[in-house]
């Protein structure tokens, strides 16, 4: 629906996809006027010298074919029918369809896509990386393909009554912020529309769509947003898309702010195991064994029950300019490697994302700075941010204000890219065995699949973020060594084993799911003050 200059799959690819038609409207002839006649196809199949191969009157040969209800992922004729359209498309009959075979195929069908949708079908499906499809990597690109595609068809269809019809179409569109008459929504019915009916059933809409490439299904991504409801005290997530209507519509600052908001309240109710992860990550050795309960008794036996929140002012006034950068970063990015879709594949996602997350921290890093001294201070060394700024200053230079930079922003990379796997990972996994009738996994499922990411990806970079904390740290320690990052992890290895770069680890994972849990309540509470729409 969002390529209207794809042309219609013809009548021919309707026999090969099994469809539940009767013999008669297997003419041979596209309606859009791009179909071929079935003697075509078998012309393309049988100018080859080689064995018998399957031709076009072999999809006829089912004297039952149109008998049964069946789809690509069932069926008696299913393997055959599927052969024959591999074998048409597979122009050089090597057994593998590439780029190539898919240009020529398809146009041969009356199919037309641009290279690079033909290049991201055949990198969607290609398991061994060998730049082409088999048989087994077709079939399953064409399986999983098909299964969104009904999902979204079903999140289209409105009145559920099996149908997409004008109106549907525009209310879809506008959901994605593409507002469109209902004269062009009846333009887009009509180039898909096969049977005369202006309205688009389940066969209509697999035809037109299947052979487009899966990244181009933005109504199963959106809903699947997560990073906005998470945050655990780590800014090293890959920020949100955003629809074209809510950048139009100024939704998507709402989004922000409900977010950071969210965050706020969260950072405020965690704090202090937040400030008892940072006195384990510096002071805790094999000689000073610091366990929770101790810390938290240690920490206010020092200055009191206040103490445990020393740190979380800066903590929470650097979220705004860190959200604002990384977004406004995040959306140039996109433009500058040149990508014209509204949603990113992950690779792009992540090399985005990653940017933007390394402009941002390097804006706000002597922030990180302050909220770590402020964090270790004892009661009385500072009157507040500005006074540590100061001190800081007039004893260390501003050099002190970058110490620990170079694994902050190392740690980026391991954190964004194994959260955004292991998110997309469970995302699949949970609409490929249990979506059936939309692609909204509902709260509870994201949430699950947002704490384990996030968790997975906290973990890959908490060595980078330890070492980072104690360069911070270090001249808060008094006669205490003066290291680089690799110094630093070689000291620690020799002096406490591998183990010495997990301090810290068991309070910082004690938050996570109250962090969440805190955010999704006032995220929600919210978006509804801020007159935020949910999908």
């Amino acid at each position: 629906m969002m390529h209207q200059q794809g042309s219609l799959m013809p009548a021919l690819l309707d026999d090969v996809l099994c469809q539940c038609r009767s013999a008669e409207t297997h003419s041979g002839v596209d309606p859009g006027g791009g179909g071929v006649h079935a003697e075509d196809a078998s012309s393309v199949s049988s100018s080859k010298p080689v064995s018998r191969r399957p031709v076009a009157g072999d999809w006829h040969s089912d004297p039952d074919h149109s008998a049964h209800p069946c789809d690509i992922c069932g069926g008696p004729e299913q393997e055959h029918r599927l052969k024959v359209l591999f074998q048409v498309l597979d122009v050089n009959g090597d057994g593998g369809i590439c780029v190539n075979d898919l240009t020529i195929g398809l146009k041969k069908l009356g199919v037309y896509r641009t290279e690079h949708e033909l290049m991201k079908i055949v990198k969607a499906g290609d398991k061994d990386l060998d730049g082409q499809l088999d048989f087994d990597e077709f079939v399953h690109y064409l399986r999983d393909h098909e299964k969104k595609l009904r999902l979204v068809f079903k999140s289209l269809d409105k009145k559920n009554d099996g149908r997409i019809d004008s109106q549907e179409i525009m209310q879809s569109l506008r959901d994605l912020g593409v507002n469109i008459s209902e004269e062009q929504a009846e333009k887009i019915l009509k180039s898909m529309d096969k049977d005369g009916t202006m309205t688009i059933d389940w066969n209509e809409w697999r035809d037109y769509h299947l052979l487009h490439p899966a990244e181009n299904i933005p109504e199963i991504i959106l809903y699947w947003k997560h990073s906005t409801i998470f945050d655990v005290g780590e800014s090293l997530m890959v920020p949100d898309e955003f629809t074209a209507e809510e950048k139009q519509t100024g939704m998507w600052w709402r989004h922000l702010v409900a977010g950071g908001g969210a965050g706020a309240v969260s950072r405020t109710c965690t704090a202090p195991l937040d400030r008892l992860k940072v006195l384990m990550q510096v002071h805790a050795s094999k000689s000073n064994s610091m366990h929770i309960a101790g810390g938290f008794a240690q920490m206010i036996r020092e200055g009191g029950v206040r103490s445990l929140w020393r740190g979380n002012g800066i903590n929470v006034i650097k979220i705004a300019p860190e959200s604002a950068i990384k977004f406004m970063a995040y959306e140039q990015i996109k433009r500058l490697i040149g990508s014209n879709q509204e949603t990113l594949g992950i690779t792009e996602r992540l090399l985005a994302g990653s940017l933007a997350g390394a402009i941002a921290q390097s804006s706000i890093y002597p922030m990180e700075v302050l909220k770590t001294r402020l964090a270790l201070r004892k009661t009385g060394q500072y009157s507040g941010i500005l006074d540590c700024a100061k001190h800081i200053f007039r004893r260390e230079g501003v050099a002190a204000f970058y110490k620990g930079y170079v694994p902050n922003v190392l740690g980026i990379i391991p954190y964004a890219g194994i959260d955004l796997a292991v998110y997309e990972t469970l995302k699949n996994s949970w609409l490929q065995r249990f979506a059936t009738d939309s692609a909204d996994p509902g709260v509870f499922v994201l949430l699950a699949c947002g704490t384990t990411s996030s968790t997975c990806g906290q973990l890959a970079s908490y060595p980078l973020a330890l070492v980072r904390t104690r360069m911070q740290a270090q001249a808060t320690l008094e006669g205490g060594p003066q290291m680089n990052m690799t110094g630093l992890f070689r000291h620690i290895i020799r002096t406490e084993g591998a183990t010495g770069l997990y301090r810290g680890l068991a309070p910082n994972f004690m938050k996570v799911i109250p962090s969440v849990s805190i955010s999704y309540v006032v995220y929600e509470h919210l978006k509804i003050t801020l007159g935020v729409q949910s999908k």
